[in-house]
């Protein structure tokens, strides 16, 4: 008896990508209390890739928004 494989997953796909800017946002914030420990070794650049990292978080968020906008036809 053949076993039928499992259905794929089709979470939705905002939160995560909300979560993920906000972890960004929130370690830039606690790194700006630490910017002249920051500077003073050469590890400024943490402080720029936070900052990337939640303006590369917009275009993926409105994406996932479309993407999650289109669950009810797929599932269909």
């Amino acid at each position: 008896m053949p076993l039928e494989p499992p259905k794929p997953l089709d979470p939705p796909t905002v939160p995560f990508a909300i979560g993920g800017m906000a972890v960004f946002a929130l370690v830039g914030l606690v790194l700006l209390f630490f910017r002249d420990w920051l500077s003073a070794n050469g590890h400024e650049s943490w402080l720029w890739i936070c900052a990337a990292g939640v303006v590369w978080g917009l275009p993926g968020l409105a994406t996932m928004i479309v993407h999650d906008r289109h669950r009810k036809a797929r599932r269909s």
